[in-house]
């Protein structure tokens, strides 16, 4: 199946301030960051190029979280054998990845009533439908893959779409069974309408230090037109979100965007990792599309890798 591109209105281009988030020049990070290669000196210690999906390594399904049930959004996150008589999990040819190979996960409008387990949205019409998250730990606490630090980045094709909201994160593996806190970092989050444009964030939830960074990427370039590499290095207590490489800048000051992790010494008193989501929801903080055209009842996402250097 096909990567469905319908184009949508450029919504924002230009850079400051937009609702509160900062928005970050691209022209100014990649002045900045060229000279300094997140990898360098670093071994790769992880590098799925998605010949399959490894169950020893991949759990599908919702956020794997005690918190609540994992659901968030307009649809519902499959597990892995589909949901609804449909599969949003797929391995598929494209010559445009390392291997020839790439992760497809897909959403569809279902537009009937379902009958997905714990889903909220069952009997909503706006909300019957299906899409899919792929990460690396369970619910039950299970951690099938997790780094404590490192370079984390993901190569992804976005897909244009008025619901759309692909993801690339974070979650600490204390945060499933313990979720009073928890430590979310927002590699990318892209919203389908904004064709250049998406956003990264820092979040440490719940109290005591409760924390939040974020800011907006202008990428200068529409990345639901092909793959881009997407990344954040965390150097034990602080984290720093990576576009193409080239390190995200303060748009204030010009300095290197580096995020302070409070929890950090939590995270090594108990031997706490991070692990990966790869993630395509649909937003509910938007309108339903009126009519939702026949073009938009179906979309996708496409990863080429997942890669971790320490």
């Amino acid at each position: 199946m096909a990567i469905l591109l319908n184009r949508r209105e450029l919504i924002l281009r230009s850079a400051g301030a937009v609702g509160g988030v900062s928005i970050a020049p691209y022209a100014a990070f990649a002045a900045a960051g060229e000279e300094f290669d997140p990898t360098a000196g670093r071994d790769l210690v992880f590098d799925e190029v998605f010949a399959m999906i490894d169950p020893a390594i991949w759990h599908a399904g919702p956020k794997a979280t005690t918190y609540d049930t994992g659901f968030y959004g307009r649809s519902a996150f499959a597990r892995i054998q589909g949901e609804e008589g449909f599969q949003p999990y797929a391995i598929v040819d494209d010559p445009d990845t390392a291997n020839g190979k790439a992760l497809q996960i897909s959403a569809k409008y279902i537009g009937r009533k379902m009958n997905v387990p714990k889903y909220y949205g069952n009997d909503l019409p706006e909300f019957q439908w299906i899409s899919g998250n792929l990460q690396t730990a369970k619910s039950d606490g299970t951690i099938l893959q997790g780094w404590r630090d490192g370079y984390f980045e993901a190569r992804m094709w976005f897909p244009a779409h008025p619901l759309s909201f692909p993801a690339f994160w974070l979650m600490n593996g204390r945060s499933i069974l313990y979720p009073k806190t928890s430590i979310e970092i927002d590699v990318v989050e892209h919203k389908g309408f904004e064709l250049d444009l998406y956003g990264t964030y820092l979040h440490e939830w719940g109290e005591p230090g409760l924390h939040h960074e974020s800011t907006g990427v202008p990428t200068g370039t529409d990345i639901t037109q092909g793959y881009f590499r997407y990344g954040v290095l965390i150097d034990r207590d602080t984290c720093s979100p990576f576009f193409e490489r080239k390190r995200i800048t303060d748009p204030k000051t010009g300095a290197p965007m580096i995020w302070k992790i409070g929890r950090s010494d939590e995270l090594d008193e108990l031997n706490d990792v991070f692990w990966p989501l790869i993630t395509l929801a649909l937003r509910s903080d938007v309108p339903f599309p009126d009519p939702l055209q026949d073009e938009d009842r179906e979309t996708a996402m496409r990863v080429d890798y997942f890669r971790v250097y320490r």
